[in-house]
């Protein structure tokens, strides 16, 4: 993948009736779709993967996703192939189709047999969130949040006020540590390790800079836990979770 930059987080999106965005992921590189995944859920999205055509078909019939991240080449079937038997049962998902090659003629395909964009790797993952954004708009799948709150147990993050509560006492945090807690919120009962809170907190590749992370969440445990009931767990090697207190 290529680097990221720091970005304003954009407003989460769900589908109509408030429950999380159903995405499924489908290339036979495990890392790339770990990579795919914590992005996605980083979103607040459901993330189903597959590593072959048949499993994608399967899965498919199984979560109906709203949308599909398709590699174009798999160790049974095409991509190709893999949206044809997807949308017999489900004729309108929306469809990007991830690709090595660089021919136009390759790209031309995809889009001509009913994909709905493709992406060329190395890709950028702001890049394929924005257009997976952009597509389930499109598609109708989806609508925008109407609430700007992030709540876990009794602490809450207003995403647009950057007001932040527990048990309704104010908290003072820096952007650091605010972009720390949103990223703990958005994944509550999730073991983060230090390599994945730096590549999306601070946009590090891995190694080297981990003491940073454990700073700031002593610095977030000072100020969110200190005289309360803990909302913030290490799990020894493994990384840290958020949860509501008492859970």
């Amino acid at each position: 993948m290529t680097s990221q930059a720091q970005r304003p987080q954009a407003q989460p999106l769900t589908r109509p009736d408030g429950t999380p965005i159903r995405i499924l992921a489908v290339d036979d590189e495990a890392s790339l779709t770990e990579l795919l995944s914590m992005a996605m859920r980083y979103e607040g999205w459901e993330v189903t993967t597959a590593g072959s055509g048949s499993t994608a078909v399967q899965e498919a019939r199984s979560v109906r996703p709203d949308a599909i991240v398709l590699d174009m080449m798999l160790p049974d079937f095409d991509g190709l192939e893999v949206m044809r038997r997807i949308r017999t049962g489900q004729p309108d998902v929306p469809v990007i189709f991830l690709t090595a090659r660089d021919a136009v003629d390759d790209r031309v395909v995809g889009l001509t047999a009913g994909g709905d964009d493709y992406v060329t790797k190395p890709f950028s993952l702001e890049e394929l969130i924005a257009r997976l954004r952009g597509l389930l708009r499109r598609s109708g799948a989806t609508t925008a949040r109407p609430s700007s709150q992030l709540v876990v147990g009794d602490l809450t993050l207003d995403e647009d006020s950057h007001e932040v509560t527990r048990a309704g006492d104010d908290v003072s945090l820096t952007a650091t540590e605010f972009e720390l807690l949103r990223y703990l919120m958005r994944n509550p009962r999730r073991v983060l390790s230090k390599a994945q809170i730096l590549d999306r907190v601070w946009n590090y590749d891995f190694g080297g800079q981990a003491n940073v992370v454990e700073l700031y969440i002593s610095y977030l445990r000072k100020k969110i836990d200190a005289g309360r009931d803990p909302m913030i767990h290490t799990l020894r090697g493994a990384g840290y979770m958020l949860k509501p207190a008492g859970a």
